[in-house]
């Protein structure tokens, strides 16, 4: 576990870096020999596991690893304010993507591996007690667990997509460049990289199952249409293979359907990207709100319905890869009241990347989350709702290094009577070994 004195050494450690990086700029990397420079302007710290990605790259493998560690603290508010567990959390990724036409010479063809590991469940339980979760990063004390192994196949000028194994229905499909299926927003659906809390990355009035065995149908036609179909085991857990809960005793699978539109808007700029999704999704496990499982009562065949639209409102410039300039976005979600603790939800908010001179890939965030808790827990939930108000500031120290200093406003948290309003700050680091 890592200390208050380590803490502060790797923060003091990340600002020289951001001190170098502003020093590269002001003397134009004039450095001895080179090597700083060098260091600032790589994608990577170990610049592609020291030039492993460029040796294998012929043979189609791919590797990505990457860290992010947070600080957060409940200084208002919520469950306590003096607790400290939970304060520092991390998380890990390793990535393995694999071309399958290079390696095995299978045309449009893809394998995919996701590691994840971990520590800390975070200071929601012991400080804040949301229901919504205001660190989505936070994955409990776990070493290494692979919760993607998937199969892609790409047919009809990659028109359709079929992917199968174990997956994640939360993202990885895009149209138009606009992250989609399901569930997707270009500007609130990373947690290590926009916002921290959990409503500001996922509608939580869809019950995604854990990552487990599934497959999912993408169908692009047009450039601007998409239509995805995706089933998966409702009873997954990420750190199983899957095939315990999937193939034994009774079996259940969520399954959810999205279709959208990726218009482009005309400016003097150049076109503004937009992205306007809808989605149903039913989910045929017995079930129901907290209040009434505890009384013994179940119910089958839930079902909802979701929306996600993001849209660019203004371009800095007119280059088309440059992506300065201000952005929204909202969600809403609908899930009956019977089956479920929140019935409604919806949010929205602000994203401006390059909003100061001369940091042109800073990112400014703002975001607002409401639920409404369903009028059949009200002795569970004495309180009719839970919402949010988060901000964060994610500054590029270096390519492969960013710092975003966080705040969130927790509104009636847990929607418990007697708890007051949280404040909570953090500091989050990602970088990218």
């Amino acid at each position: 576990m890592i200390n208050s004195f380590k803490l502060r050494t790797m923060l003091m450690i990340l600002f020289e870096l951001a001190a170098v990086a502003g020093f590269c700029e002001i003397c134009n990397g004039m450095h001895p020999e080179g090597n700083m420079q060098e260091l600032c302007k790589r994608n990577s710290l170990s610049n592609g596991f020291f030039g492993l990605n460029d040796k294998v790259t012929d043979s189609g493998l791919e590797f990505n690893l990457s860290y992010t560690q947070l600080y957060q603290q409940n200084v208002h508010g919520g469950l306590s304010t003096h607790r400290r567990a939970g304060r520092v959390t991390g998380s890990y990724d390793l990535e393995l993507s694999i071309d399958a036409k290079k390696l095995l010479g299978i045309e449009g063809g893809k394998f995919y591996i996701l590691s994840e590991g971990g520590f800390s469940d975070g200071i929601d339980a012991p400080s804040v007690g949301s229901y919504f979760g205001v660190n989505a990063d936070a994955s409990g004390n776990r070493s290494m667990d692979i919760t993607e192994l998937w199969y892609e196949q790409s047919m009809f000028d990659n028109k359709l997509k079929i992917r199968f194994g174990k997956l994640d229905l939360t993202g990885g499909f895009e149209c138009r460049g606009c992250p989609v299926s399901f569930d997707g927003s270009s500007y609130a659906n990373d947690e290590t990289t926009q916002f921290l809390n959990s409503a500001l990355g996922n509608n939580p009035t869809i019950p995604f199952p854990d990552n487990g065995l599934g497959a999912i149908v993408h169908y692009n036609p047009i450039e601007w249409w998409y239509f995805s179909a995706g089933i998966a085991d409702a009873h997954a857990d990420a750190r199983e293979t899957g095939f315990a809960t999937t193939f034994r005793g009774d079996s259940h699978f969520f399954s959810i359907i999205e279709t959208g539109v990726t218009p482009q808007l005309d400016s003097k700029n150049g076109p503004l990207q937009g992205a306007y999704r809808i989605g149903l999704w039913y989910d045929p496990q017995p079930k129901a709100n907290t209040d009434l499982a505890d009384a013994g009562e179940s119910y089958r065949n839930d079902t909802g319905f979701y929306t996600s639209c993001d849209q660019m409102l203004f371009k800095e410039n007119a280059d088309a890869e440059d992506t300065q300039g201000l952005g929204t976005f909202f969600r809403y979600g609908y899930a009956p009241s019977k089956t479920n603790d929140m019935t409604h939800f919806w949010s929205g908010g602000f994203q401006y990347q390059g909003l100061f001179e001369g940091r042109d890939n800073d990112v400014l965030g703002v975001g607002f989350a409401h639920g409404t808790f369903s009028n059949k827990a009200s002795a569970t939930y004495t309180e009719d709702y839970e919402s949010i108000l988060e901000v964060y500031y994610d500054m590029e120290i270096t390519p492969w290094c960013h710092i975003s200093p966080d705040l969130q406003y927790v509104s009636n948290p847990g929607g418990v009577k007697g708890v007051s309003d949280a404040i909570v700050l953090g500091v989050r680091v990602q970088i990218s070994l």
